[in-house]
């Protein structure tokens, strides 16, 4: 079931997995692509990947208006000169906001936006997240940005490619609930509502073999400008 509080603040995120923003009782219609929205994303092998945890309904330029003004950071495409780069600046502890991040797929293509949140000055910790545009879109004709926000840890040599991968934190809660909590404090939503049991296994491992766990249920946000 959907339902939607335009009004109250979500409760602000803690290191400590905070409690997510409530939701009052209002009934609010699902957008159309959620039934057929997959849990999970993939890997380039085609293995189970990050969960979906996060989506926003609205058009690309409310998106970037949202994350930006909610302090995140559009991810550089990967490039040798941007791999090279945060290979670099892992070992001298330098920032890059805009670091990259590798390619997970949904609907059968890689992410179409990505956004960072840097934490300390390492590209090693950061939280993230990677959205993929539905081709469906509501009665406003808007489409639904599924996204797969997630926590990096640290950094890592991957076992099947032999690059710089970064290991994820398994509370993926806790990220979906910071980033409604960022974009709702920006004054970028004109309301949010949750996707009970989204989920149906709430605990599993991602392509890089991290654990995660999950309440499992999906945030969904209505973006705004006008707010």
């Amino acid at each position: 079931m959907a339902r939607e509080d335009a009004s109250a603040p979500p409760a602000p995120a803690t290191e400590s997995a905070a409690d997510p923003p409530a939701a009052a009782d209002r009934f609010v219609a699902p957008h159309p692509a959620l039934s057929t929205a997959p849990r999970r994303t993939k890997t380039g092998r085609g293995n189970a990947g990050d969960p979906i945890n996060v989506a926003f309904v609205g058009s690309d330029r409310e998106l970037h208006h949202a994350l930006a003004r909610g302090g995140w950071y559009a991810a550089d495409p990967i490039t040798l000169q941007s791999s090279l780069k945060i290979a670099a600046d892992v070992v001298l502890k330098k920032p890059y906001p805009h670091a990259p991040v590798s390619d997970l797929f949904v609907w059968g293509r890689k992410q179409d936006l990505a956004f960072e949140q840097p934490v300390g000055r390492s590209p090693k910790q950061r939280h993230h997240v990677r959205f993929w545009r539905s081709e469906a879109v509501d009665e406003d004709g808007e489409p639904l940005w599924l996204g797969a926000a997630t926590y990096d840890e640290r950094v890592e040599i991957s076992r099947t490619t032999g690059g710089i991968t970064h290991r994820i934190g398994a509370a993926v809660d806790q990220e979906r609930n910071k980033l409604l909590v960022d974009t709702h404090h920006a004054g970028t939503l004109s309301g949010y509502y949750w996707v009970d049991r989204f989920h149906r296994e709430l605990r599993g491992t991602n392509g890089g073999g991290d654990p995660f766990h999950t309440d499992g249920r999906l945030a969904v946000g209505v973006l705004s400008l006008t707010r």
